[in-house]
Protein backbone atom coordinates (compact mmCIF):
# COMPACT_ATOMS: atom_id res chain seq x y z
CA UNK A 1 0.00 0.00 0.00
CA UNK A 2 1.64 3.45 -1.09
CA UNK A 3 1.63 6.28 1.28
CA UNK A 4 2.01 10.00 0.58
CA UNK A 5 1.30 13.37 1.70
CA UNK A 6 -1.20 13.79 4.00
CA UNK A 7 -1.75 17.82 3.25
CA UNK A 8 1.52 20.14 3.68
CA UNK A 9 1.88 19.66 7.74
CA UNK A 10 4.19 16.82 7.52
CA UNK A 11 1.87 14.25 7.85
CA UNK A 12 1.48 10.88 5.72
CA UNK A 13 -1.35 8.14 5.63
CA UNK A 14 -1.52 5.43 3.02
CA UNK A 15 -3.53 6.33 0.09
CA UNK A 16 -6.57 4.36 1.03
CA UNK A 17 -8.09 4.39 4.56
CA UNK A 18 -10.79 3.00 6.41
CA UNK A 19 -14.08 4.36 7.68
CA UNK A 20 -14.50 3.01 11.07
CA UNK A 21 -17.97 4.26 12.12
CA UNK A 22 -19.86 1.27 11.41
CA UNK A 23 -18.27 -0.76 13.34
CA UNK A 24 -20.01 0.74 16.45
CA UNK A 25 -23.58 2.20 15.07
CA UNK A 26 -25.78 3.60 12.17
CA UNK A 27 -25.34 -0.01 9.75
CA UNK A 28 -26.51 -2.83 11.66
CA UNK A 29 -25.63 -4.63 14.60
CA UNK A 30 -22.14 -4.23 16.44
CA UNK A 31 -19.77 -7.34 16.06
CA UNK A 32 -16.59 -6.25 18.61
CA UNK A 33 -14.80 -9.64 17.51
CA UNK A 34 -15.67 -9.27 13.81
CA UNK A 35 -14.50 -5.42 14.02
CA UNK A 36 -11.00 -6.09 15.67
CA UNK A 37 -10.49 -8.78 13.30
CA UNK A 38 -11.07 -6.48 10.40
CA UNK A 39 -9.03 -3.77 11.76
CA UNK A 40 -6.19 -5.68 12.45
CA UNK A 41 -6.19 -7.30 8.89
CA UNK A 42 -6.34 -3.55 7.83
CA UNK A 43 -3.25 -3.31 9.30
CA UNK A 44 -1.73 -5.80 7.44
CA UNK A 45 -3.16 -5.04 4.14
CA UNK A 46 -1.19 -1.48 4.52
CA UNK A 47 -4.81 0.32 5.16
CA UNK A 48 -3.01 2.14 7.92
CA UNK A 49 -5.02 5.97 7.70
CA UNK A 50 -8.15 5.12 10.29
CA UNK A 51 -11.08 7.26 10.74
CA UNK A 52 -13.67 7.59 13.77
CA UNK A 53 -15.46 10.02 15.64
CA UNK A 54 -16.16 10.75 19.25
CA UNK A 55 -19.89 10.59 18.26
CA UNK A 56 -19.59 7.50 16.76
CA UNK A 57 -21.63 4.59 19.44
CA UNK A 58 -21.04 7.14 21.29
CA UNK A 59 -17.87 6.77 22.48
CA UNK A 60 -17.78 3.24 21.65
CA UNK A 61 -15.98 3.30 18.32
CA UNK A 62 -12.67 5.28 20.13
CA UNK A 63 -12.34 2.66 22.48
CA UNK A 64 -12.82 -0.03 20.17
CA UNK A 65 -9.78 1.25 18.16
CA UNK A 66 -7.92 1.43 21.29
CA UNK A 67 -7.83 -2.12 21.49
CA UNK A 68 -5.90 -2.40 18.49
CA UNK A 69 -3.43 0.19 18.28
CA UNK A 70 -1.70 -0.77 21.30
CA UNK A 71 1.77 -1.71 19.01
CA UNK A 72 1.50 -0.21 16.40
CA UNK A 73 0.23 3.08 17.22
CA UNK A 74 3.69 4.68 15.72
CA UNK A 75 2.31 3.24 12.04
CA UNK A 76 -1.61 4.32 12.22
CA UNK A 77 -2.51 7.74 10.87
CA UNK A 78 -4.76 8.40 13.24
CA UNK A 79 -7.60 10.53 12.87
CA UNK A 80 -11.08 11.31 15.30
CA UNK A 81 -13.65 14.51 15.30
CA UNK A 82 -15.08 16.75 18.19
CA UNK A 83 -18.65 18.74 17.66
CA UNK A 84 -21.48 16.97 17.60
CA UNK A 85 -22.31 16.26 21.26
CA UNK A 86 -24.98 12.93 21.92
CA UNK A 87 -25.66 11.84 25.35
CA UNK A 88 -25.35 8.09 26.03
CA UNK A 89 -28.42 7.84 27.75
CA UNK A 90 -30.65 9.37 24.75
CA UNK A 91 -27.97 9.12 21.61
CA UNK A 92 -30.81 10.71 19.51
CA UNK A 93 -30.44 14.07 21.14
CA UNK A 94 -27.62 15.82 19.30
CA UNK A 95 -25.70 19.29 20.13
CA UNK A 96 -22.87 21.07 18.32
CA UNK A 97 -20.40 23.07 19.95
CA UNK A 98 -17.00 24.57 18.51
CA UNK A 99 -16.25 26.59 21.80
CA UNK A 100 -12.45 26.57 22.19
CA UNK A 101 -13.50 25.29 26.36
CA UNK A 102 -15.25 22.35 24.35
CA UNK A 103 -12.28 22.09 21.99
CA UNK A 104 -9.97 21.14 24.80
CA UNK A 105 -12.06 19.36 26.73
CA UNK A 106 -13.05 16.91 24.10
CA UNK A 107 -10.02 16.43 22.50
CA UNK A 108 -8.77 15.10 26.58
CA UNK A 109 -11.66 12.65 26.42
CA UNK A 110 -10.48 11.24 23.07
CA UNK A 111 -7.02 10.80 23.99
CA UNK A 112 -7.95 8.93 26.76
CA UNK A 113 -10.72 6.60 25.49
CA UNK A 114 -8.10 5.78 22.71
CA UNK A 115 -5.31 5.32 24.84
CA UNK A 116 -2.86 7.42 23.03
CA UNK A 117 -0.46 10.59 23.85
CA UNK A 118 -1.33 12.31 20.22
CA UNK A 119 -4.03 12.45 17.92
CA UNK A 120 -2.28 12.72 14.03
CA UNK A 121 -5.77 14.46 12.54
CA UNK A 122 -8.37 16.05 14.62
CA UNK A 123 -11.21 17.48 13.02
CA UNK A 124 -13.98 19.54 13.89
CA UNK A 125 -16.91 17.32 12.54
CA UNK A 126 -19.27 20.37 11.97
CA UNK A 127 -19.07 23.76 12.12
CA UNK A 128 -21.05 25.39 15.10
CA UNK A 129 -22.76 28.18 14.18
CA UNK A 130 -22.90 30.24 17.31
CA UNK A 131 -19.09 30.30 16.50
CA UNK A 132 -16.82 31.50 14.08
CA UNK A 133 -14.66 29.61 12.75
CA UNK A 134 -11.86 31.58 13.15
CA UNK A 135 -12.20 31.16 16.80
CA UNK A 136 -12.32 27.05 16.75
CA UNK A 137 -9.46 27.25 14.86
CA UNK A 138 -7.63 29.09 16.63
CA UNK A 139 -8.50 26.60 19.62
CA UNK A 140 -7.38 23.64 17.72
CA UNK A 141 -4.16 25.17 17.14
CA UNK A 142 -3.23 25.88 20.54
CA UNK A 143 -3.80 21.55 20.84
CA UNK A 144 -0.87 21.58 18.12
CA UNK A 145 1.18 23.74 20.13
CA UNK A 146 0.36 21.85 22.91
CA UNK A 147 1.85 18.49 21.08
CA UNK A 148 -1.16 16.91 21.70
CA UNK A 149 -2.35 17.16 17.72
CA UNK A 150 -0.54 16.85 14.65
CA UNK A 151 -2.74 18.69 12.20
CA UNK A 152 -6.40 20.01 12.63
CA UNK A 153 -9.14 19.23 9.99
CA UNK A 154 -13.00 20.25 9.34
CA UNK A 155 -15.65 18.59 8.17
CA UNK A 156 -18.22 19.42 5.77
CA UNK A 157 -17.52 22.70 5.15
CA UNK A 158 -17.50 25.52 2.49
CA UNK A 159 -14.44 26.71 0.68
CA UNK A 160 -15.13 29.97 2.17
CA UNK A 161 -15.49 28.37 5.53
CA UNK A 162 -11.92 26.50 4.93
CA UNK A 163 -10.01 29.67 3.86
CA UNK A 164 -11.01 31.25 7.08
CA UNK A 165 -9.86 28.81 9.21
CA UNK A 166 -6.60 28.23 7.39
CA UNK A 167 -5.81 31.85 7.53
CA UNK A 168 -6.11 31.49 11.47
CA UNK A 169 -3.99 28.02 11.68
CA UNK A 170 -3.13 25.63 8.89
CA UNK A 171 -6.22 23.44 7.79
CA UNK A 172 -4.38 19.25 6.62
CA UNK A 173 -7.27 18.00 5.78
CA UNK A 174 -10.95 18.63 4.63
CA UNK A 175 -13.47 15.27 4.78
CA UNK A 176 -16.81 15.24 3.03
CA UNK A 177 -18.96 13.09 1.92
CA UNK A 178 -17.78 12.42 -2.20
CA UNK A 179 -18.41 9.78 -4.53
CA UNK A 180 -20.83 9.03 -8.16
CA UNK A 181 -23.78 9.89 -6.24
CA UNK A 182 -22.31 12.90 -4.07
CA UNK A 183 -20.22 15.23 -5.98
CA UNK A 184 -21.23 18.56 -4.40
CA UNK A 185 -16.97 19.22 -3.18
CA UNK A 186 -16.40 19.85 -6.91
CA UNK A 187 -18.56 23.23 -6.27
CA UNK A 188 -14.79 25.00 -5.60
CA UNK A 189 -14.07 22.40 -2.72
CA UNK A 190 -11.56 20.35 -3.76
CA UNK A 191 -9.91 23.14 -6.01
CA UNK A 192 -9.24 25.39 -3.09
CA UNK A 193 -7.98 22.44 -1.08
CA UNK A 194 -5.33 21.64 -3.76
CA UNK A 195 -4.74 25.66 -4.23
CA UNK A 196 -4.24 25.81 0.00
CA UNK A 197 -2.07 22.54 0.02
CA UNK A 198 -4.66 20.66 1.85
CA UNK A 199 -5.97 16.98 1.69
CA UNK A 200 -9.54 15.87 0.83
CA UNK A 201 -11.11 13.04 2.63
CA UNK A 202 -13.65 11.21 1.12
CA UNK A 203 -16.18 9.61 3.32
CA UNK A 204 -18.72 7.37 2.09
CA UNK A 205 -17.04 6.97 -1.65
CA UNK A 206 -19.53 4.11 -2.14
CA UNK A 207 -22.54 5.89 -1.27
CA UNK A 208 -22.92 4.72 2.11
CA UNK A 209 -23.26 0.94 0.61
CA UNK A 210 -25.27 2.05 -2.46
CA UNK A 211 -23.01 1.74 -4.76
CA UNK A 212 -21.84 -1.67 -4.25
CA UNK A 213 -24.94 -3.12 -5.88
CA UNK A 214 -25.07 -5.34 -2.61
CA UNK A 215 -28.33 -3.46 -1.65
CA UNK A 216 -31.21 -4.23 -4.40
CA UNK A 217 -34.44 -3.14 -1.97
CA UNK A 218 -34.94 -1.70 0.45
CA UNK A 219 -35.41 -4.85 2.96
CA UNK A 220 -32.13 -5.32 2.31
CA UNK A 221 -31.56 -3.12 5.05
CA UNK A 222 -31.07 -4.00 8.29
CA UNK A 223 -34.20 -2.89 11.02
CA UNK A 224 -31.73 -0.71 13.00
CA UNK A 225 -29.58 0.72 10.13
CA UNK A 226 -29.48 4.47 9.83
CA UNK A 227 -30.31 3.99 5.94
CA UNK A 228 -33.99 3.01 6.36
CA UNK A 229 -34.54 6.73 7.55
CA UNK A 230 -32.17 8.42 4.64
CA UNK A 231 -33.68 10.43 1.87
CA UNK A 232 -31.86 8.40 -0.79
CA UNK A 233 -33.15 4.97 0.01
CA UNK A 234 -37.11 6.07 0.21
CA UNK A 235 -39.49 4.61 -1.87
CA UNK A 236 -39.30 5.88 -5.28
CA UNK A 237 -35.74 7.97 -4.44
CA UNK A 238 -34.32 4.23 -4.34
CA UNK A 239 -35.80 2.80 -7.12
CA UNK A 240 -34.52 6.03 -9.35
CA UNK A 241 -31.29 5.54 -7.62
CA UNK A 242 -30.69 2.05 -8.51
CA UNK A 243 -30.92 2.57 -12.12
CA UNK A 244 -27.60 4.49 -11.55
CA UNK A 245 -26.05 1.32 -9.80
CA UNK A 246 -26.95 -0.72 -12.91
CA UNK A 247 -25.30 1.55 -15.24
CA UNK A 248 -22.02 1.22 -13.03
CA UNK A 249 -22.61 -2.67 -12.96
CA UNK A 250 -22.90 -2.82 -16.42
CA UNK A 251 -19.03 -0.63 -16.76
CA UNK A 252 -17.72 -2.56 -13.82
CA UNK A 253 -18.41 -5.95 -15.75
CA UNK A 254 -16.67 -4.87 -18.74
CA UNK A 255 -13.53 -3.72 -16.55
CA UNK A 256 -13.34 -6.86 -14.69
CA UNK A 257 -14.10 -5.73 -11.56
CA UNK A 258 -16.88 -5.08 -9.03
CA UNK A 259 -18.60 -1.93 -9.19
CA UNK A 260 -17.47 -1.22 -5.34
CA UNK A 261 -13.82 -1.03 -7.11
CA UNK A 262 -15.02 0.73 -10.18
CA UNK A 263 -16.55 3.53 -7.84
CA UNK A 264 -13.63 3.76 -5.99
CA UNK A 265 -11.19 3.68 -8.56
CA UNK A 266 -13.51 7.04 -9.68
CA UNK A 267 -12.74 9.10 -6.65
CA UNK A 268 -9.45 8.17 -6.79
CA UNK A 269 -8.34 9.27 -10.41
CA UNK A 270 -9.80 12.88 -9.19
CA UNK A 271 -6.89 14.05 -7.79
CA UNK A 272 -3.63 13.19 -5.69
CA UNK A 273 -4.27 15.24 -2.91
CA UNK A 274 -8.05 12.87 -2.01
CA UNK A 275 -8.02 10.07 0.03
CA UNK A 276 -10.98 7.68 0.16
CA UNK A 277 -12.34 6.10 3.50
CA UNK A 278 -14.66 3.23 2.86
CA UNK A 279 -16.11 1.75 5.90
CA UNK A 280 -16.56 -1.96 6.78
CA UNK A 281 -16.64 -4.04 9.17
CA UNK A 282 -16.05 -7.48 7.23
CA UNK A 283 -12.55 -8.85 6.00
CA UNK A 284 -14.29 -9.89 2.63
CA UNK A 285 -15.08 -5.78 1.79
CA UNK A 286 -12.02 -4.43 2.90
CA UNK A 287 -9.90 -6.67 0.91
CA UNK A 288 -12.48 -5.67 -1.90
CA UNK A 289 -11.63 -2.39 -1.41
CA UNK A 290 -7.56 -2.55 -1.62
CA UNK A 291 -7.79 -4.41 -4.53
CA UNK A 292 -9.69 -1.43 -6.49
CA UNK A 293 -6.16 0.03 -5.91
CA UNK A 294 -5.35 -1.72 -9.21
CA UNK A 295 -8.14 -0.45 -11.42
CA UNK A 296 -7.11 1.58 -13.94
CA UNK A 297 -9.36 4.15 -15.43
CA UNK A 298 -8.84 5.48 -18.95
CA UNK A 299 -10.06 9.25 -19.77
CA UNK A 300 -13.09 7.32 -22.06
CA UNK A 301 -13.43 5.01 -18.84
CA UNK A 302 -14.19 8.18 -16.72
CA UNK A 303 -16.07 10.19 -19.41
CA UNK A 304 -18.65 7.76 -19.54
CA UNK A 305 -18.67 7.99 -15.91
CA UNK A 306 -19.19 11.51 -15.94
CA UNK A 307 -22.07 10.86 -18.39
CA UNK A 308 -24.08 8.45 -16.36
CA UNK A 309 -23.15 10.16 -13.17
CA UNK A 310 -23.30 13.68 -13.32
CA UNK A 311 -23.32 16.13 -10.90
CA UNK A 312 -26.77 16.15 -9.07
CA UNK A 313 -27.70 12.46 -10.60
CA UNK A 314 -28.62 11.08 -7.04
CA UNK A 315 -32.82 11.45 -6.05
CA UNK A 316 -33.14 12.71 -2.67
CA UNK A 317 -30.87 14.61 -0.21
CA UNK A 318 -27.54 13.16 1.82
CA UNK A 319 -28.75 13.72 5.27
CA UNK A 320 -32.87 14.76 5.87
CA UNK A 321 -33.69 18.56 6.14
CA UNK A 322 -32.17 18.89 9.45
CA UNK A 323 -28.66 17.08 8.50
CA UNK A 324 -28.35 18.73 5.34
CA UNK A 325 -28.90 22.64 7.35
CA UNK A 326 -25.27 21.64 8.83
CA UNK A 327 -23.42 20.31 5.70
CA UNK A 328 -21.40 22.37 3.20
CA UNK A 329 -21.55 25.27 5.51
Amino acid sequence: MKTKALGNQGLTASELGLGCMGMSEFYGARDDENSLKTLRHAYELGVTFWDTADMYGPFHNEELLSKVLKGIRNNITLATKFGIQRDPNDPTKRGISGKPDYVFSACEASLKRLQVDVIDLYYLHRQDPATPIEVTAEAMGQLVKQGKVRGIGLSEVSADTLRKAHAVHPITAVQSEYSLWSRDPEDGLLETCKELGVAFVAYSPLGRGFLTGQIKKFEDLAEDDYRRVSPRFQGENFDKNLQLVFKIEELAKEKGCKPSQLALAWVMAQGDHIFPIPGTKQIKYLEENVAALDVHLSKADLDTLDEIAPKGIAVGGRYNDAGMKIVNQ
